[in-house]
């Protein structure tokens, strides 16, 4: 009888639809406004076809939100399979755009299989972490689970797409925590994940910036050094490991710990300098030093800056903008988006995008904290770390903080998959929260 009673027969969450609506409105607004050239005269459509997919995702969130999210969790496996199909043959038949094969569709319609594989990876991960919620601490299941992630991430890295790959790492972390992982695991991951991108972007760094040709960087890049100290740490670690399993003692696990780290992230830095693209290593560069190359790698950086400081406290006013107008800004109605509204809207606007955003991440924590499916607790610490990085990550980069990753900020950007993506995450949140009582 309580479950009756208690529970709300509307599965739509007011907080979190009102949010999405006015993120998604001003988005529309701001795609407009990108589309205008100096001379006031529109230029390009895309506001209309984000319109489109406006109520296309609108729908599919209240179909996501209505039916019973178990059906997911059944299913998780399959559809996780089928977006890594989806990715596999984005390799071989996707379009190229922006220096990524990332794109894939057929008759003129398609999308980005990348922003549906955080959804599938999400769903399976969850039930794969709550099947083994007795065995979470154990070595074995972290690394079944980061296997998970690790293959649509190799997938989408050889695109390459290193801002939607990165995005899985923060997930990855924040689920396993919410699963009742152990701290060390996480870190284990974080601080292999830092090491790799140090040790990938040094060479470059030392070349580039500071025209250094001996120094870390060259013994990094050199397989021979590398293969000696790769062999030295190896022999450290059996030792160690055997000192582990033979006395039991805290400092050969730590031993192993550390030097486990840095042989993976050798090994991953050698690997990622294989895959990384010229102008993926120039944005993190430029965003180092952005004078290194001010109209080149650089301008969108140098752009952006100057685009979202003219702003000022209130703006320009919307249509008002110069910089985006004068067809300044690169990308700026997909990934600079951002710097359009604080050009036009000032520091006022931003502080708006803020608060909409920080709405919803606080809701879904809100939603969390108040359902009892363990699956479900899993499932939204998932889509709560995809939103919270988009967010991070795209603002920070249009503001200089964070280096040029190409990733779109969820609602605003012009593009119908993350706006499809971003809608779905929000109706399976709001279905959980819904059946909350079930459970």
């Amino acid at each position: 009888m309580s479950n009756l009673t208690t529970r709300s027969t509307i599965p739509i969450d007011s907080t979190l639809i009102l949010a999405v609506l006015a993120l998604i409105g001003i988005g529309i607004l701001f795609i407009y406004s990108s589309g205008v050239n100096s001379t006031g005269v529109l230029i390009s459509n895309e506001y209309l076809r984000q319109l489109l997919w406006a109520f296309l995702a609108l729908g599919v969130l209240l179909v996501f939100s209505y039916f019973n999210y178990n059906l997911l969790r059944d299913f998780s496996l399959w559809i996780y399979l089928a977006c890594l199909l989806l990715l596999a043959l984005t390799l071989v038949f996707g379009k190229v755009v922006n220096g990524a094969r990332a794109w894939l569709g057929i008759f003129g319609l398609g999308g980005q299989p990348s922003e549906f594989a955080k959804i599938a990876t999400i769903l399976y991960l969850a039930r794969f972490l709550e099947s083994r919620r007795n065995k979470i601490g154990d070595w074995k299941v972290f690394l079944q689970a980061f296997l998970l992630v690790a293959v649509p991430m190799a997938l989408i890295i050889r695109q390459p797409d290193t801002g939607t790959t990165l995005v899985f790492i923060p997930v990855f972390l924040l689920m396993l925590f919410m699963a009742g992982g152990k701290v060390r695991h996480l870190f284990f991951v974080a601080l292999t994940g830092v090491f790799s991108i140090v040790m990938a972007l040094i060479p470059y760094v030392e070349t580039i910036i500071y025209h250094e040709t001996d120094g870390i960087g060259s013994l990094l890049t050199n397989w021979t050094t590398m293969g000696i100290v790769s062999s030295f740490m190896v022999v450290i670690l059996c030792i160690a490991w055997y000192g582990w399993i033979r006395f039991k003692k805290s400092v050969f696990y730590w031993i192993v710990f550390f030097v486990s780290i840095l042989i993976l992230a050798l090994a991953l830095s050698s690997g990622l300098r294989l895959v990384l693209k010229e102008y993926q290593i120039m944005r993190f560069i430029v965003f180092l030093d952005p004078s290194i190359d001010p109209r080149d790698s650089g301008w969108n950086l140098i752009q952006s800056i100057t685009a979202i400081g003219s702003g000022g406290f209130s703006g320009k006013g919307w249509l008002a903008g110069t910089q985006s107008h004068l067809r300044f800004l690169p990308m700026q109605s997909t990934d600079f988006i951002f710097s359009v509204v604080g050009e036009e809207w000032g520091f006022l606007g931003g502080t708006v995008i803020f608060g909409l955003f920080l709405t919803i991440l606080l809701r879904m924590l809100f939603i969390m904290q108040k359902i009892r499916d363990r699956y479900g607790v899993i499932v939204l610490a998932g889509f709560l770390g995809v939103l919270f990085t988009h967010v991070f990550v795209n603002i920070g980069m249009t503001v200089g903080i964070m280096p040029v990753t190409g990733i779109p900020l969820y609602f605003l950007s012009y593009g119908g998959s993350s706006l499809l993506a971003g809608c779905i995450m929000m109706g399976i949140s709001m279905n959980v929260h819904h059946r909350r009582f079930m459970f």
